[in-house]
């Protein structure tokens, strides 16, 4: 393991300690619009502070909530907290994703966390996706799951006609509300979708643990299947509900 990784791994347990008795009413103040667009809370800039504590040394940070940090040859995508909406209101599905890109445009690593369950997943070029819990050391390779009932599609409130598509294909899903962390599953589930804008801190790391599944990347829509007809047929629902509207 990279001293990279090992220093992710660090500052995601730091985060989760603190984070274990509960959110603390200073992270819920907002303050202003990130770099990704949308308006940071203190929570976030907490676990950002916690981050380049810990990364600052190995390159130049870019970060959803303040931007560009640091300086360095290698660049390290961060959201330092996805689905911290979900954190703000109670609901026990968000995490941590990183991305760390070397200065040949390589990916170095890709670490993506869930701070409820504390599974944590890491991926290195050439290396199978690997998983394991923060505190603990053992590691161990994801497989695939088969027979997955349901698949994530996040976003889904915004796209009434594609939930629709879906239900009369019987294609069940959730809408869970972390797009990283549902791309950590993505072994697991039958499916992850995501329709809208396509920012890098969202799918920089998420995107990197899909190798080997059905991957199709459009400007505004991302599919991932371990099963290529159920991603190209899923697509093609999309496509079909974009000629109505």
């Amino acid at each position: 393991m990279t001293p990279f990784i090992e220093a992710a791994i660090v500052a995601n347990e730091e985060i989760a300690k603190q984070l274990s008795h509960g959110i603390e009413t200073k992270f819920y103040e907002k303050t202003t619009i990130g770099a990704g667009g949308d308006i940071s809370s203190q929570l976030d800039l907490f676990a950002e502070s916690i981050f380049v504590k810990h990364l600052q040394m190995f390159g130049t940070i870019e970060s959803e909530e303040s931007g560009i940090i640091g300086f360095g040859k290698d660049q390290i995508i961060l959201d330092p907290i996805d689905g911290s909406a979900n954190a703000l209101s109670g609901v026990p599905y968000y995490g941590t994703s990183i991305a760390k890109v070397n200065e040949h445009g390589l990916l170095d690593a890709a670490i993506v966390c869930n701070l409820v369950s504390k599974e944590i997943f890491i991926k290195e070029p050439k290396k199978p996706l690997m998983k394991g819990y923060l505190f603990e050391k053992a590691f161990k390779e994801v497989t695939v799951t088969q027979h997955s009932e349901v698949g994530l599609f996040e976003k889904s409130y915004a796209y009434p006609l594609v939930v629709n598509a879906l239900h009369k294909e019987k294609l069940k899903f959730r809408a869970p509300g972390a797009i990283a962390l549902s791309l950590a599953y993505a072994h697991q589930v039958s499916y992850v979708l995501f329709i809208g804008e396509f920012r890098i801190y969202d799918f920089a790391a998420g995107l990197a643990l899909c190798e080997g599944l059905e991957v199709i990347v459009e400007a505004d829509y991302v599919i991932v299947s371990k099963e290529k007809e159920v991603a190209h047929r899923i697509e093609q629902l999309i496509l079909e509900t974009q000629e109505k509207i």
